[in-house]
C-alpha cells in the first residue's frame, strides 16, 4: 500500500518510522484523547491497516498532549430538544454483545504484533484498559492510572477485569477497582502496571527504542511467540507444551529467517530479518 492510498484518519495519526516501527498516535489533546465514537473506530480500523502491513513489525501507541487517554468520552453524546427521539442504532449495534468496550479490547489484545504502550500522562477507565491491553507499557513521573469505572457507578469493562488481576494480581487489582484511587508514575512501576520507569523526556525515545529492539527480531517468530504467550496464561502445562510445539513449527515457515539466523551467528554479525 502506497502513501497514497492509505486510508486517512480524524482522530489519531499514524508514523511509519525507521526500523519496521509504527507510531500510532491518540489525537483528541483537548479532552485528553478520551474515546469518542470517531476515535474509537480510527482505533480499530489502524489496527487493522497495520495488522496486514508486514513492513510493520511493533506499534508505539501514546497520547497527543498531556494525556494517554482518559477514557469513554462522556461529553460526545449529541444533544437532543426537549421530546426529540435519541437515532434508533442499527440492528446490528443493539445485538452486538460485545459493545465498543468490549471490541477495543479484542482488537487491542489481539493485535498480532507487539504493541508498546507509551504512557504520558493520565490513562483513566477505558484509557487504563487500553493501557494495560497492550504488551509492554512504559510510564514515566506524569504516568496517571485510574480504574474510574466504580466513580460512574459501573463494574470494569473494555477489558480490564480481564488484564488487571493477570497483570498484578487479584488482591492488587481489587484494590485499584474497589477505591478508584490514582495510581502515580513510581507506584505503577512497582505494582507491574507499567514495565519500564523513565523520565517523561525520555518516555516516547525509550517505547520506539523498545519496538524498534523487537521489530529486529525474525518477524514470523515473534508473532508466533506472542500468540504462544498469550495462549498459555491461560492453559495447563500438558496443554501448554503442545502449544509451544505447534508455535515453533509455525515460527520456522521463514526459511530464509531460520537459516540467517544460523549464519550470522558462524559469521558474527547482526542478522537483517525479512519475514521469509
Amino acid at each position: 500500500m502506497t502513501n497514497a492510498t492509505r486510508p486517512t484518519y480524524a482522530n489519531l495519526t499514524v508514523e511509519r518510522l525507521e526500523g519496521h516501527v509504527a507510531l500510532v498516535t491518540l489525537n483528541r489533546p483537548e479532552k485528553l484523547n478520551a474515546l469518542n465514537r470517531g476515535l474509537q473506530d480510527d482505533s480499530r480500523a489502524v489496527l487493522a491497516e497495520l495488522a496486514e502491513d508486514d513492513d510493520v513489525r511493533a506499534v508505539v501507541l501514546t497520547g497527543a498532549g498531556r494525556g494517554f487517554c482518559s477514557g469513554a468520552d462522556l461529553t460526545s453524546g449529541e444533544r437532543l430538544e426537549p421530546g426529540e427521539a435519541p437515532p434508533r442504532a442499527p440492528h446490528a449495534t443493539r445485538l452486538d454483545e460485545y459493545g465498543w468496550v468490549g471490541r477495543q479490547a479484542l482488537a487491542v489484545y489481539g493485535f498480532p504484533k507487539p504493541i508498546v504502550a507509551a504512557v504520558n500522562g493520565v490513562a483513566t477507565g477505558a484509557g487504563m484498559s487500553l493501557a494495560l491491553a497492550c504488551d509492554i507499557r512504559v510510564g514515566c513521573e506524569l504516568t496517571r492510572l485510574k480504574t474510574t469505572f466504580i466513580e460512574r457507578s459501573l463494574s470494569p469493562d473494555s477489558g480490564m477485569s480481564f488484564f488487571l488481576p493477570r497483570i498484578v494480581g487479584y488482591a492488587r487489582a481489587a484494590d485499584l477497582i474497589y477505591t478508584s484511587r490514582v495510581v502515580q508514575g513510581e507506584e505503577a512501576f512497582a505494582l507491574g502496571l507499567v514495565n519500564r520507569y523513565v523520565p517523561s523526556a525520555e518516555l516516547l525515545p525509550t517505547a520506539l527504542e523498545i519496538a524498534r529492539q523487537i521489530a529486529g527480531w525474525p518477524p514470523v517468530a515473534m508473532r508466533s511467540a506472542k500468540r504462544v504467550l498469550q495462549h498459555n496464561v491461560e492453559a495447563v502445562l500438558d496443554e501448554a507444551v503442545k502449544y509451544e510445539s505447534a508455535g515453533l513449527k509455525f515460527s520456522r515457515l521463514a526459511p530464509h529467517d531460520v537459516e540467517e539466523s544460523r549464519r550470522s551467528f558462524l559469521e558474527k554479525r547482526a542478522p537483517i530479518y525479512t519475514g521469509d
